[in-house]
């Protein structure tokens, strides 16, 4: 039987400059799972009555459930992360798609570690969260 192959998307290498994406509509399942997980019974992500009253003016999703969308990349990569920086630019709502991305900005080929730049972007082009992440990435078969 043939063994499957990771997606091309997925960087083979430590290299500065490798690059991987993915793309998720966020959902009110989305949003219930994670607050179910994690228990952020905030009101701006459960009372749409109380976020129509902020200047949100409606629900948003939890920064940590757009921040946990780069775990996927990290997990195709098999990436043990030992510290990451999330810097919360703009919201998110249910029905937004958002593209999450990192890239290798550094790289220590002695010690396998790197450090990873990461985006999250939303349909309309905005920004809505930045991060460092750095660790240490699983090896791959040449």
């Amino acid at each position: 039987m043939k063994r499957p192959t990771l997606p091309n998307r997925v960087p083979r290498s430590h290299a500065v400059g490798e690059k991987a994406s993915f793309t998720r509509t966020i959902t009110d399942g989305d949003v219930s799972l994670f607050i179910g997980a994690t228990w952020d019974v905030n009101p701006l992500h459960t009372d749409d009555t109380y976020a129509a009253g902020t200047p949100f003016k409606k629900r948003i999703a939890p920064g940590l459930l757009t921040a946990s969308m780069l775990t996927h990349l990290g997990g195709l990569w098999a990436f043990l992360a030992n510290e990451m920086h999330f810097y919360f630019i703009a919201p998110v709502y249910v029905g937004d798609t958002i593209t999450a991305s990192a890239e290798v900005a550094e790289a220590d080929p002695t010690r396998g570690w790197v450090k990873l730049r990461c985006q999250c972007v939303n349909q309309h082009g905005n920004v809505v969260l930045k991060a460092d992440v750095m660790g240490y990435p699983g090896e791959f078969e040449e």
